[in-house]
Order: structure tokens, then C-alpha cells, then sequence
């Protein structure tokens, strides 16, 4: 275990560094990052590689668990494979034609699509909300449903809110994000949840749990116990998965089908239904780059003008 704790510092001459420096150095990557890098290189140093390795050693390694690894995993232990060199001041092997092509290969007869967990859209939202009454796990759930939704928030963000992060404004309400997946500087943007058209408003959905659950600071959303008593913790980011898969089920969905981010794939597939614009929607998921927020507006916008319609 040393040896992997070793390759995965920031620094190959950690001991030798001033206590500040190695802080924030071990701050530049985050926590669940770090355990990331330790369980994947575990993983290549227990099958009998080493730090430094070669090519050919990582190359093998990979054919050997071809079969039995997805690709997504095996391309996560090169990027951990690849830091313990480099960290290390080794010659990365990663980067060699061998491993490249091994993997291009593994790609073209283990590839399969990426299974994506399904977007919870607007009529699948109302939907799951619909009967909902005032105790107040149904005043929680259907609260967190509705922001989530309005927000396309990530799990970790949605459960991260705070009341001082929420803001009062004529149109709705302004939520800090004061840290994402994408964000690990915590820069922080502000997202505009407006009033709702309809009986599924966030907003308000929001406020009732609040003065339901008389949560004036600390976290929004909380668990609450058998006996109906409302914690002072934020849930977990499994507590919030957990809750749509159950409120979808109820709905008559199929719970497998769906994630914790599902609330945020549904917002980006149903603005790009409804005909909001890219850059739009980008502002309110936060999406950095068009490549993964492509997926949702494909999907969305298959059934506009479709030259199957002349039919």
C-alpha cells in the first residue's frame, strides 16, 4: 500500500517539500479522486505490475483483462497508471504507440455503446409528482424533484444546498453552486430557478418544505427518519438517487432506468424539445463543452421536423 500511496502524491519528492506545499498540492486533487487513483493502480500492481512499468507490461495487462473489465474501467486504470509515472518523474509508457493501439483494439471488439442512465422528462416529472401529499417526505421529495429538475442539477449539487446559497427574487429564486463535479476550484455560478406555469412549480414546491420542516440555515434537504424526524445532515448523494428511483416506481416507471442524473438529462432533453436554445440550456446545466451536453440535445431534438413526419 505504500508504494501506491507514493505513486499517486502530486510529487515524487513529497517527504522533501515544506508541510504548506505538500497541503496544497494534495489539495489540487480531490479526495474521491485520489482514492480513484490508489484502487485502480492496487488493482495493476496486484496483478504484478510495477511503478516504473513498460509498455509491453501494460499493454499485456490490458489484453489480459479485456474480457472482464469494461472499457471505461480499463481506460480509467491507464489515467492512474499514467499520474503514478508522471508524478513520479518516470517515462510515461501510456503515452506509447503499443498501448494506444492495444486499446483501439480492445475498443473495436469489446466496444458497446455507453449505457446511459434515462432522462426524466417534464411529462415524467409531473407524472411522478402527481398525488403527492403535505407530510413531509412527500413535501421533501417533491421539492428535491422539482429543483432538481428546474436546476439540472448534478446529485452531489442538488444535495449540497445550503438555505444561505438560495436567494429571493421577484422572477424565482437564484441558487449558488458553490462546487461541481467541473468545478473543483470552486468558482461557483449561479443558476435562476423561475416560477412554474403549472401546479409543478419548484419554487414553491420549495418554500412549503421549508416552512414544513422549519429549515431556516444549513441544508435544504435532509433525511427524515421513520418516525418523521427531520435530521440537521444534508442527505447523501445515494440517499438522492435513491428517492427518484423510488418516485419513479411509484409512477410506473422503471426504477432501473433511471439515476441521479436523470433530473438533469431530462431538463436538457426537454428544453431542446421545447426549442430552447444551446447556449441556453448550456448556461443552466453547466455543461463547459458541447460534447457531452450534445447527447441530451440530439435526443431532444430528433422529433423536430423528422422526415419521417411526412408520413
Amino acid at each position: 500500500m505504500d508504494q501506491i500511496i507514493a505513486a499517486t502524491e502530486p510529487s515524487g519528492l513529497r517527504e522533501t517539500l515544506p508541510i504548506a506545499v505538500r497541503e496544497f498540492t494534495e489539495a489540487a486533487i480531490s479526495a474521491n479522486t485520489r482514492r480513484a487513483y490508489r484502487a485502480d493502480l492496487d488493482h495493476f500492481l496486484l496483478w504484478g505490475g510495477s511503478v516504473p512499468s513498460s509498455a509491453e507490461t501494460i499493454a499485456r495487462y490490458l489484453s489480459v483483462h479485456a474480457e472482464r473489465l469494461s472499457i471505461a474501467t480499463l481506460a480509467r486504470r491507464l489515467v492512474s497508471i499514467s499520474k503514478a509515472h508522471t508524478s513520479r518523474g518516470f517515462p510515461n509508457p501510456v503515452t506509447s504507440d503499443l498501448v494506444h493501439l492495444t486499446m483501439r483494439g480492445i475498443r473495436r471488439v469489446h466496444g458497446k455503446p455507453q449505457r446511459q442512465s434515462a432522462a426524466l422528462l417534464v411529462q415524467d416529472v409531473r407524472r411522478m409528482i402527481a398525488g403527492f401529499g403535505d407530510n413531509p417526505t412527500d413535501l421533501r421529495d417533491r421539492a428535491l424533484i422539482l429543483i432538481g429538475f428546474a436546476g439540472a442539477l448534478r446529485r452531489s449539487e442538488l444535495r449540497a444546498i445550503n438555505c444561505s446559497d438560495i436567494a429571493r427574487v421577484p422572477h424565482g429564486l437564484l441558487i449558488q453552486i458553490t462546487r461541481s463535479k467541473t468545478d473543483q476550484e470552486g468558482n461557483g455560478r449561479k443558476i435562476g430557478i423561475p416560477y412554474g406555469r403549472t401546479v409543478a412549480c419548484p419554487v414553491l414546491a420549495l418554500e412549503a418544505w421549508l416552512a414544513r420542516a422549519q429549515i431556516g440555515e444549513g441544508p435544504i434537504f435532509r433525511p427524515i427518519d421513520r418516525q418523521g424526524v427531520i435530521a440537521e445532515t444534508a442527505l447523501s448523494g445515494e440517499a438522492v438517487a435513491h428517492i427518484i428511483k423510488r418516485r419513479a416506481k411509484a409512477a410506473g416507471l422503471d426504477p432501473t432506468r433511471y439515476s441521479g442524473h436523470s433530473l438533469r438529462a431530462g431538463l436538457a432533453t426537454s428544453a431542446a424539445e421545447a426549442g430552447v436554445p444551446t447556449w441556453k440550456i448550456k448556461a443552466q446545466t453547466g455543461h463547459r463543452s458541447d460534447a457531452v451536453l450534445s447527447r441530451y440535445i440530439r435526443d431532444g431534438e430528433m422529433f423536430i421536423q423528422n422526415a419521417a413526419s411526412v408520413l
